[in-house]
């Protein structure tokens, strides 16, 4: 089996697709032993079965339009200078009926992948609305570029291969700069090696800065003829709002080597507290500085009034997303050491971070009847695991300590009771280590601003698990 030790080695390689893991607080801790909400951050019992009953029993993810909608505001508001392009992460929740939500809203998109861009292509959005930076730029590269997906290149070799295929022709491209800081939520350090954390020395995304102010860039740019119409830096997911600040007036001094510039896209997500005590990031208050610099900056230079591009993910949709759950089972051990387990008829198949990172995520049980009357006083004290065959699916890691089995003081659960895990909204669904142990992939459902249930994705047929398996004759 793989134990958690596994999973974190393996997950180091994955760092630019991560959330920002949630530490908590002595503070914190009273918080989360709270007993017996009548409902989760979105969800009551009522709503919960409504959701259960459309989806065709649990698990399932649920997420809120109203919650959606209302993040999509906050980002659109964000300040700006002389114009704001906002890029929906979609690696954080790649469903087609949310990429379509805030395509309605007006927001575009950032992709990870060349197959991220297909899919958002397929599900309506624009080519020309799409930015694409990738750790692999695709073999097919030239036809996205060719439909209008603005591809930034993200090392010197990618640089070098646009500039092949396009040589003379004055292809427009962005650059993304390793600026040489970044912010993370496992490392206090802006330099040091930490999972969320993509600027830096220990960061192998963008270009290395000293590589772009030495004239590198620049070369290969006159070489082939380049047009560099965009600067993209991303410093991780902390979302320190100094760090990112600082960030945002070095990403302008590489716009000032390129004349060509227009846009400056500042990646990076913001921090948003997923339990009580945690903080949210203000984004008028980081943005209001930033909007700031870029007025500097065309004062200094000429009057180039640059267009500002910012990519959220975890923002937008992890508050926004619930897993829902049963109580599918209840263990006791005892002794010194011995615990309450109760055993939810989902895991790291659904939810990985905290498996991944240890992440801390809200949990509310709920009573199975669907009915809120039932929610009673009775608490205990439980740990919350996954139903995998794995030791290392476990849903409440102690605090700060992912190997460590942490407790939660909860309303006393019954089999067939259910369990609601907020903030798993962004990186969940999209991340999910579904169909180990062939579990089936956990449908989707949308609740509208009228608290209708929609199905947005249906749970999978368990043969499609399968389906794409060959036997080679000499088995047969």
């Amino acid at each position: 089996k793989l134990s958690t030790l596994t999973l974190l080695t393996i997950s180091s390689q994955c760092a630019a697709f991560s959330p920002t893991p949630q530490k908590s607080t002595p503070a914190l801790s009273t918080k989360l032993h709270m007993s017996n909400p009548t409902e989760s951050v979105f969800l009551s019992a009522e709503s919960s079965k409504k959701c259960i009953d459309i989806a065709g029993g649990t698990p399932l993810y649920a997420y809120s339009m109203d919650k959606l909608n209302e993040n999509a505001d906050a980002c659109l508001a964000f300040p700006n200078a002389y114009g704001l392009t906002v890029r929906y992460a979609m690696k954080a929740c790649p469903n087609g009926s949310i990429l379509k939500l805030f395509n309605k809203k007006g927001i575009h998109i950032d992709a990870s992948s060349g197959y991220e861009v297909r899919r958002a292509m397929s599900n309506g959005i624009p080519a020309e609305n799409i930015s694409l930076s990738t750790q692999e730029l695709p073999s097919d590269f030239a036809e996205l570029m060719d439909m209008g997906v603005k591809v930034n290149a993200c090392s010197i070799s990618q640089l070098e291969r646009i500039g092949k295929h396009y040589s003379g022709t004055g292809q427009r491209v962005g650059v993304r700069v390793n600026p040489g800081v970044g912010s993370g939520g496992f490392s206090a350090s802006t330099t040091g090696f930490s999972k969320t954390n993509v600027g830096g020395p220990s960061s192998s995304f963008g270009i290395w800065h000293e590589l772009v102010e030495g004239g590198v860039v620049s070369e290969i740019v006159e070489k082939y003829g380049l047009h560099v119409e965009r600067i993209h830096t991303h410093i991780g997911s902390g979302s320190d709002p100094k760090i990112w600040q600082q960030v945002a007036t070095k990403s302008l001094s590489f716009c000032k080597i390129f004349s060509t510039v227009e846009a400056l896209n500042l990646g990076g997500g913001y921090k948003v507290g997923r339990n009580e005590g945690e903080p949210t990031t203000d984004l008028q208050e980081i943005g209001g500085p930033v909007a700031d610099a870029f007025r500097t900056f065309a004062e200094e230079n000429d009057g180039r009034e640059l267009k500002l591009e910012i990519e959220p993910g975890t923002y937008l949709v992890a508050m926004a997303g619930a897993l829902v759950s049963s109580v599918q089972d209840k263990v006791v051990t005892t002794g010194e050491g011995g615990h309450v387990f109760l055993k939810m008829d989902a895991g790291m198949t659904d939810v990985l971070r905290p498996s991944l990172y240890g992440a801390i995520h809200p949990i509310t049980i709920l009573p199975g009847s669907g009915n809120t009357a039932d929610v009673g006083e009775e608490t205990e004290s439980v740990v919350v695991v996954g139903h995998c065959c794995e030791s290392g699916d476990l849903m409440t890691p102690e605090e700060g300590e992912p190997e460590a089995l942490g407790e939660r003081e909860m309303r006393k659960a019954a089999i067939g009771d259910i369990i609601v895990m907020d903030g798993s909204g962004a990186y969940c669904a999209g991340m999910s280590t579904k169909n180990y142990n062939s579990f089936p992939e956990a449908p989707e459902v949308l609740v509208d601003d009228k608290g209708d249930v929609h199905l947005i994705r249906s749970r999978q047929p368990y043969e499609q698990i399968w389906s794409n398996e060959c036997t080679p004759d000499i088995l047969n």
